[in-house]
This record gives structure tokens, C-alpha cells and sequence, in this order.
């Protein structure tokens, strides 16, 4: 985002940031499964099925309940679904991204149903409110697209309820209005802005705070989700970026100037990177660079980020890079992010054993040296 703009300019690039981020669904699993919180949130979201396994049967059987055999039906579905839910949650493994988005919609189906078979109106838009839970699961596992598509549905749900009192029951407008609103203020109101806090702070996790650039967290965060989306088709480029004898930077001018330099590198990359690549400080005085690119492209876009760094300085303190470069594509996708990340710090090392300001390519089983230049500076 360029900060050098308007506040409003600003405001909105961050609001189209968090519609366009993809959540990685497998990451946050893994590292609620590695932080022991998997177990406990499986056992609360059973939980809330068998609670609606409760409130749905109650509902079934009183006065202001379904009528009919449509009704009756429905209401069935509901009882059986909202059980089946809470038992898959506390029995099964944790479902993939496409069962659970399939879980939520039919949820979603289910308790709108549910609530137009009721035969009071007003029960059944205080009913309509368990599709708030449906949308804090959402909220916190899935996209913002998903959320404002669930955000729609709910309030399309209380809006053919206020109709049916309007039009079938023969109630009051304002009555109807009312619930509608109330709706939208719970449901509009509450979990798009919940879910954009919850991005913010977890891209304020992801983020290294000097440059603004991707954290090593935040580079494992959206590899990870790049390389489960590409297709074995889709070649993928990692480049390792170390910057040359950093340490005497630090040691001459202080750790302000060299604080300066990583800045100054960190703004130089994101500038001269592919548009949708992924750049990230990966710690030190280390960048990390990823682009959909094969081998041949790959080593002219490393050579061409090695010059843009070494003529960068613009009269101030000069410094170059060495560039290990990791390209995957066909039989070798079968290599996994870490296995990119390792094979790229070799090369680096190799590049910088060679002296600096230079690039290395690497194989999936080999490092093969490109183009090497004299190190200056």
C-alpha cells in the first residue's frame, strides 16, 4: 500500500487488500493443530450443533412451530442435521476446505428453512439469528468473499420473513422493518467488521514492522497457500536475497544506517518485484522473493533484481546482494515450500562464497551457477 497518498486513497487500498486476501484454510489448521487449540474448537463447534439440536427439537414442538407436512419435513431435516453435526464435529478429523464450506452452506439452507416453516414470523427471525453463528465459524476460518456472501444470505432470509408477515400474515410494516434492520445491524453491523480487525491483526502478525515487507511467518503463511493452489503446471521461482557484507554497514555507520539500507532494499524489491509476487524480509539482512516464473525466465528476473539493488544507493550507501534462485515445475512439485526455502539459501551461500552480487541457480538435486559478476561493494 503507498502511504504517501491520501488517507481516503489509503482507507480504500486496505478495504480492497482484505477482499482480495485469501485465507490459507490448511495453514490456520495446522497452526491451531500445532498450538493444542484444534482439539478445544472441534469440541466447542460440536457443541454448538448439539445446541441447535436442542433449540431446533424445542422449536419443533411448540405452539409457534412448522405446520404441515412441508413444514414437519423440513423441521426433520433440521433435528437430523444439526445431531449429524455435532457428532462429525467431536468424532471426525477436521474437515478440508471444500467439506467445510459445504458444512456451512448446508447449515445455512437448513436454518433458513427452518425459520420459514415457523408459524410465528417473529419466533422465527429471532431463530433466523443462529445464522450470526454460522457466520462467526466463517468469520474466523474462511475469506472475506465467504462472509459477505453468508452476510447477504442472512439478510435475505430476514427480508422473505418480513414479507410473509406483511403479505401472508397481514402484519404491520413497521414491525417488519424493524426486524429486518435488526438483522442487518447483527449480521452487517458485526461480522465484516470483526473479520477485517481479524485480518488486520493477523497481518500485523505476518508483517515485518522495519520495512512493511512479509515476515518469515508471513512468507511460510502465503507459500504455503501458493504452492496448494498452483496447479503442477504452474512453475514456481523462489529467490533467496542476502545483502553483501551488511555487517560492515552496521559496524561503520550504525545500526539507524543500516536500519536505512534494509528500508531502502525492502522498498527497491517491491518495486522492481512482478506484480503478484511475494516479498518478505525473511530475517537480517535476508529478502525472499517468489513469482510464478520457469528456470530461464527465472534467472533473468534474478539478474535484474541483483542490478536494481547494487544501483539502488542513489549517492548513498552502497550495497549489493548474492541471489539463489529455486525454480519448480513439473515432476519437481513434488518438493514442498521448505524444501524451496533450503534450496534457495544454498544457492545463496554458493553466490556468496563467489564473492557477492551475484546469482546462483539451483536444481531440485543440483545448484548450477548463472552468470557470475565481481563483487563491488
Amino acid at each position: 500500500m503507498d502511504t504517501s497518498g491520501s488517507p481516503g486513497r489509503d482507507r480504500r487500498a486496505l478495504v480492497r487488500a482484505w477482499w482480495r486476501d485469501h485465507v490459507d484454510y490448511r495453514w490456520l489448521v495446522r497452526t491451531l493443530r500445532a498450538s493444542g487449540a484444534l482439539g478445544p474448537i472441534k469440541a466447542v463447534v460440536g457443541a454448538g450443533g448439539a445446541l441447535i439440536f436442542v433449540i431446533t427439537v424445542l422449536n419443533w414442538i411448540s405452539p409457534t412451530g412448522p405446520t404441515g407436512a412441508l413444514g414437519n419435513t423440513i423441521y426433520a431435516l433440521d433435528v437430523l442435521a444439526a445431531g449429524l453435526w455435532a457428532l462429525f464435529w467431536w468424532f471426525a478429523p477436521w474437515p478440508s476446505e471444500r467439506v467445510s464450506l459445504l458444512l456451512l452452506a448446508t447449515a445455512d439452507v437448513l436454518i433458513t428453512a427452518g425459520c420459514l416453516s415457523d408459524s410465528d414470523r417473529l419466533f422465527a427471525a429471532m431463530t433466523a439469528m443462529m445464522l450470526i453463528v454460522t457466520g462467526a465459524y466463517l468469520t474466523l476460518f474462511h475469506g472475506s468473499r465467504i462472509l459477505v456472501l453468508h452476510t447477504l444470505w442472512a439478510v435475505l432470509t430476514v427480508f422473505m420473513l418480513a414479507v410473509l408477515m406483511v403479505v401472508i400474515d397481514g402484519g404491520a410494516l413497521a414491525p417488519s422493518i424493524a426486524v429486518v434492520l435488526t438483522m442487518a445491524a447483527a449480521t452487517v453491523g458485526v461480522l465484516p467488521p470483526l473479520h477485517f480487525c481479524y485480518w488486520l491483526l493477523r497481518m500485523d502478525a505476518l508483517s515485518d514492522p522495519l520495512t512493511g515487507l512479509l515476515n518469515r511467518r508471513g512468507l511460510d503463511y502465503y507459500l504455503s497457500g501458493w504452492f496448494d493452489r498452483c496447479d503442477r503446471t504452474t512453475p514456481i521461482c523462489v529467490m533467496t536475497v542476502d545483502l553483501d557484507r551488511f555487517k560492515t554497514v552496521n559496524d561503520t555507520l550504525g545500526h539507524s544506517a543500516g536500519d536505512q539500507v534494509l528500508i531502502r532494499i525492502a522498498a527497491c524489491l517491491r518495486a522492481a518485484a512482478l506484480p503478484g509476487a511475494i516479498v518478505a524480509r525473511s530475517g537480517g539482512e535476508e529478502f525472499v522473493v517468489v513469482e510464478r516464473l520457469a528456470a530461464e525466465a527465472a534467472a533473468a528476473e534474478a539478474e535484474r533484481l541483483c542490478r536494481a539493488i547494487a544501483a539502488s544507493d542513489a549517492g548513498r550507501t552502497p550495497v549489493t546482494a548474492s541471489i539463489g534462485v529455486v525454480v519448480l515445475e513439473g515432476d519437481s512439485r513434488r518438493f514442498r515450500p521448505d524444501y524451496l526455502l533450503r534450496g534457495a539459501d544454498e544457492a545463496m551461500y554458493r553466490a556468496k562464497r563467489s564473492g557477492g552480487n551475484t546469482v546462483v541457480m539451483a536444481g531440485p538435486d543440483e545448484n548450477v551457477p548463472v552468470s557470475p559478476r565481481s563483487s563491488h561493494g
